[in-house]
């Protein structure tokens, strides 16, 4: 399975969409506000009167609400920075790349930039130009030193691929599809591995097509727990759709071998590792690191400890879920078994939850490019 032709959210905007079942990660977005705008202002200053264009990517920037928040955000923070330098300095203009793989709703998204218009009016606003780019974020997508800003939310646990040896079948991960509490640890250091290659890829990547002192900013599923064998969250997350797959197994409806082929191409790390890289890899400063909690559920707003509403929140869990895997679960099992996969799935999620309420862990770490 490869994440350059495979992974994509489910598309449009109906019931079942991204579109339509993406708050978690427009919650990620509003939390991440303040660094995002601490990052603005740093790279404002990078321009010159001679080079006033500002040019910002945003890197999986999937479809729906969440992809034009982002250029919002953005405009906010500029409009905000700019009321108070001078008019000469107020001239810039800004390029967005939205970037994401080829099997992305571009066209969702270039459909709903008429309703974002207002981002270019007033006097304070900049003029600003929003282009597709598909392609894979583990390829180099961008001319050298040439991009201000990189921003990506919720696309850096995407792997490129499914390691080799799972795919092939050399390793097995029986009854998972993710990193599960009887997964072999050889099977979990491939994981680890692949992880190890694609980000140190992506930040070699990014380091030469950012100009100096540009910045980068990536927010992503993470763990909080240093050990592998205990995954935490997001690794039950997935537990749990292998048992919902592993009830259809039992009942008839699907073989047991297609389910043992099928991994996701995905590994969440813990904050100590995503250090670890960065340092290693030599190419950028940590200018911000840090790991908050949001809860599973995308519609639950509490703070406390307790879901007030298992058999709600379920249903929620699995629309969210569902908007990111079916597209994945289709290709390899096909359709047919979709509906009564996350209906059961809403209900084991359900029972989940009445044990404790479910959080997901997210990293999110600011980056700067050292002056050359």
């Amino acid at each position: 399975m490869e994440a350059t032709r495979d992974v994509r959210m489910a598309t449009g905007n109906g019931e079942n969409s991204y579109a339509a079942n993406s708050r978690l990660q427009e919650k990620a977005i509003l939390e991440t506000r303040p660094v995002l705008h601490k990052a603005i202002e740093d790279v404002y200053t990078l321009l010159s009167a001679r080079r006033n264009t500002m040019v910002v990517a945003d890197l999986g920037c999937s479809s729906g609400p969440n992809t034009l928040l982002v250029v919002s955000e953005v405009m906010g923070a500029i409009r905000a920075f700019t009321r108070q330098q001078s008019e000469e300095r107020r001239g810039v203009e800004v390029q967005f790349f939205l970037n994401d793989l080829p099997g992305n709703d571009f066209n969702l998204v270039f459909r709903s930039l008429e309703h974002y218009d207002y981002l270019g009016g007033g006097k304070e606003a900049p003029p600003y130009y929003v282009a597709g780019l598909p392609g894979s974020y583990y390829r180099k997508l961008f001319p050298c030193r040439s991009v201000h800003l990189i921003h990506s939310s919720y696309s850096l646990m995407w792997r490129s691929k499914v390691p080799e040896e799972i795919s092939n079948s050399t390793h097995l991960n029986e009854d998972n599809i993710y990193i599960g509490r009887n997964t072999p640890f050889v099977v979990i250091k491939l994981f680890q591995e692949q992880f190890q290659k694609d980000f140190e890829l992506f930040l070699t990547l990014r380091s030469k097509e950012l100009v100096s002192g540009g910045r980068m900013l990536l927010t992503f599923i993470g763990r909080n727990n240093e050990d592998m064998l205990m995954h935490g969250e997001v690794s039950t997350v997935f537990e749990l759709v292998a048992k919902s797959i592993q009830s259809l197994v039992l009942k008839g409806r699907l073989e047991k071998e297609k389910l043992d082929s099928f991994n996701l191409p995905y590994y969440a790390p813990s904050v100590k590792e995503v250090k670890e890289l960065i340092d290693r890899n030599s190419l950028f400063d940590i200018d911000h690191i840090k790991l908050f909690e949001s809860n599973w559920d995308p519609q639950d707003d509490s703070d406390g400890n307790v879901t007030l509403d298992c058999a709600s929140s379920g249903v929620n869990v699995a629309k969210c879920i569902r908007a990111v895997l079916e597209p994945l679960i289709v290709d390899h099992f096909g359709e047919e078994i979709i509906e009564e996969l996350f209906f059961d799935y809403g209900s084991i999620v359900a029972k989940h939850l009445e044990k404790a309420k479910a959080k997901y862990p997210i990293i999110v770490v600011s980056l700067k490019k050292p002056m050359h």
